[in-house]
């Protein structure tokens, strides 16, 4: 078994639209080693999900190299697609079977016996507490236990890496929550590599150990992240006045203290981007406090991987992955 899961060099793909080359992935070098959870981030059109096609054979790079498990996606794609597994945005699972029926027939087809299907199949049903909905039909179950159930099926063959293509689209709070649990128990139990893309920011905060973000078809940063945030967006303090005019006059003063603050006023309020806001705050009041600037209120936010996503690249992920179906989606 290999140590690196993934390892790319200039993997490319282009697209034609309208008569129009479109470079979807641009010489893309990536490499995940075994064990890691690795989050790509990037909005709509941005080339995550063309390069999790290409890494799970079901694209052909234009050009370029990946091997993904120790195998060539285009040499030897059988080899990768024995060795992975693969949870994409739509329910894989056929609606008129049985959970555990469909479960075992995943595990066939990737040649297990018919008794180590079996077993396969109940250590994972109690694994993502499925035991209560396991011998009903798929079409009955929610939306979370449909979720669980594709995770099921992605890792019936026990893959060294499984690939996760926005897994938590569609649930609700509670059921994103509980399926992010599961991903880190399983990963904990298993130390199965994880390949994770998602449009939500906490989610990837929360689980993954380095994210890679991804625009335009390149890669334009890899980290943690808390090296990221911290490299990229600083905290952020708001200062909020009674009066504009002592926003004015505090704007001069917290200059001051805080060198190389990043400093914006709109009216009453005064917002600064500042590496380690949460030290600095108290020696700010007390500067205002000395100047009898009177601060009306206060508040320190850390940075979140949509201000490091607004820092590199001048948009906002959020406001981004808000928006219409990019390139990736139609092709």
């Amino acid at each position: 078994m290999t140590s690196t899961m993934i390892h790319t060099h200039a993997l490319t793909r282009h697209f034609t639209v309208k008569k129009q080359t479109v470079e979807a992935v641009r010489e893309l070098d990536l490499h995940v080693g075994k064990g890691e959870l690795v989050a790509l981030l990037g909005p709509n059109g941005a080339g995550k999900s063309t390069t999790l096609r290409m890494l799970t054979t079901l694209l052909r790079p234009t050009s370029g190299t990946a091997e993904v498990a120790g195998h060539d996606v285009v040499a030897d794609p059988r080899g990768v697609r024995r060795r992975i597994g693969y949870i994409g945005q739509g329910n894989g699972a056929g609606h008129s079977q049985r959970a555990r029926d469909e479960l075992v027939s995943h595990g066939r087809a990737y040649g297990l016996s018919v008794a180590a299907a079996r077993e396969r199949a109940a250590a994972l049903i109690g694994s993502l507490d499925l035991d209560s909905v396991a011998d009903r039909v798929v079409s009955s179950l929610s939306g979370g236990q449909r979720r669980r159930l594709d995770i099921a099926m992605g890792l019936i063959h026990a893959p060294e890496l499984l690939f996760l293509d926005e897994p938590s689209t569609g649930l609700d709070p509670q059921n994103r929550a509980n399926l992010a649990e599961h991903i880190v128990r399983l990963r904990a139990e298993h130390g199965t590599t994880m390949v994770l893309t998602t449009h939500y920011l906490e989610e990837a905060d929360q689980l993954a150990e380095r994210v890679i973000v991804i625009d335009h078809g390149r890669v334009i940063a890899d980290d943690t992240p808390a090296r990221l945030k911290a490299a990229h967006a600083g905290d952020r303090i708001s200062l909020l006045f009674d009066h504009e005019h002592e926003a004015q006059r505090a704007a001069d003063r917290v200059l001051a203290v805080a060198d190389g603050a990043e400093l914006t006023r709109a009216g009453a309020r005064v917002d600064l981007r500042v590496d380690g806001g949460a030290a600095l705050a108290p020696k700010l009041l007390r500067g205002l406090d000395e100047a009898h600037i009177p601060v009306a209120s206060v508040e320190v936010v850390r940075p979140t991987l949509d201000d490091v996503f607004l820092a590199l690249t001048g948009r906002s992920l959020r406001e981004e992955s808000a928006g219409g179906p990019g390139l990736e989606r139609a092709a």
